[in-house]
């Protein structure tokens, strides 16, 4: 999990990382396809955000509909820090009384998903960053470290993964690897939250 590779800029890549040759894009077309990158992840982290503005009061009934609800419910609750929804709350319930190992590969992915829009707006360069500090620092570890910061803040309830996601996505960490490595991490997590669920209605119920 080494952050060397992201380093390389991304518009001399194709798809699968592989370097074109310098004469095969001109730079028309690299401010072209930047544009075009900035202008989809823009849009889809204000549809998402709309989304939760507008769902925000109904989000805990999600967990009332099994998987599929908890997958629905990590996706939004991890999308914004605008809005943020009690996804590990409803985790610890639904693991309560569904399978708890499902409830948290359910939740680590809809998790994962979610932390796109922070990514998104790192890559496309219109994140808006409050806590610098913090900020600079998390870009500094995963220029040094790579995808093991990114682990170790998926894995625990923080805030500043958030701030990790914009740091991945402006570094041009490779979407899918940063995307496997938080859904590794998230689900580690989300299942942990289920199982203690599981184990307090064990506890106080004999269930």
């Amino acid at each position: 999990m080494s952050a060397s590779g992201s380093e390389r800029p991304t518009d001399d890549l194709v798809g699968d990382g592989r370097p074109l040759r310098p004469s095969a894009r001109t730079s028309a077309q690299r401010r072209t396809d930047r544009l075009w990158r900035s202008g989809v992840a823009l849009a889809i982290t204000v549809l998402i955000s709309v989304s939760i503005f507008v769902i925000s009061d109904r989000v805990e009934q999600f967990g009332r509909y099994g998987y599929p609800g908890v997958f629905i419910v990590s996706l939004l609750g991890n999308a914004t820090i605008i809005l943020p929804a009690p996804s590990l709350a409803v985790v610890s319930v639904v693991g309560s009384v569904l399978n708890p190992y499902l409830v948290g590969l359910c939740a680590g992915v809809g998790e994962a998903l979610g932390e796109l829009t922070g990514y998104l707006a790192g890559y496309s360069g219109r994140a808006v960053i409050e806590d610098q500090e913090h900020y600079a620092r998390l870009v500094k570890w995963t220029r040094k470290y790579g995808l093991w910061v990114i682990f170790a803040l998926s894995v625990f309830p923080n805030p500043l993964f958030d701030l990790a996601g914009i740091a991945a996505g402006v570094l041009k960490i490779p979407v899918r690897s940063f995307l496997l490595v938080c859904w590794i991490g998230k689900t580690i997590k989300t299942t942990l939250f289920a199982l203690g669920g599981n184990a307090l209605l064990l506890r106080l119920f004999g269930r």
